[in-house]
């Protein structure tokens, strides 16, 4: 039995999620970006389900690491200079579900946002980082809890 709150399924009998930090295990680290990350997924558990927000051995656990962070060029021009740049970030998740093995997962979970090529990666990364974060926690949070 579960109940549904905001789009989530969740057993009745779960109060409790564990959300792990997430190490920077990529080949280029950005300071920010595992607390970026653990950050926005806590906030999306705690404000979009009932589970309480326990450090460890939680009813429902995420842990997992980021293991990707890159940029390179996409859209070629005709002069063979690329008009946009991406930055991919991909993070691997394992999803624990004491109540219900079967929604248990470990999966990396990749996702992508373009910038013009005449931008510096330090001047649109910050921004970049947020749009990507949000997508990433989205299909975290989907993939964990929303019974599609």
């Amino acid at each position: 039995m579960s109940y549904s709150f905001t789009g989530a399924s969740i057993p009745v009998q779960a109060k409790t999620i564990s959300i792990e930090y997430f190490p920077n295990q990529a080949p280029i680290v950005v300071p920010t970006l595992s607390q970026v990350l653990t950050d926005a997924l806590r906030d999306r558990f705690t404000t979009q389900t009932p589970l309480n927000l326990i450090p460890r051995e939680g009813d429902l656990q995420i842990e997992g690491a980021i293991t990707g962070y890159s940029t390179q060029p996409v859209a070629i021009q005709g002069n063979e200079q690329a008009a946009l740049n991406r930055l991919t970030i991909t993070v691997r998740v394992k999803f624990t579900n004491k109540f219900d093995e079967k929604a248990n997962f470990e999966q990396n979970f990749s996702r992508f946002e373009d910038y013009p090529f005449t931008a510096n990666l330090n001047t649109v990364q910050d921004g970049l980082i947020q749009q990507i974060v949000d997508a990433l926690v989205d299909d975290i949070f989907n993939k964990a809890v929303v019974n599609w």
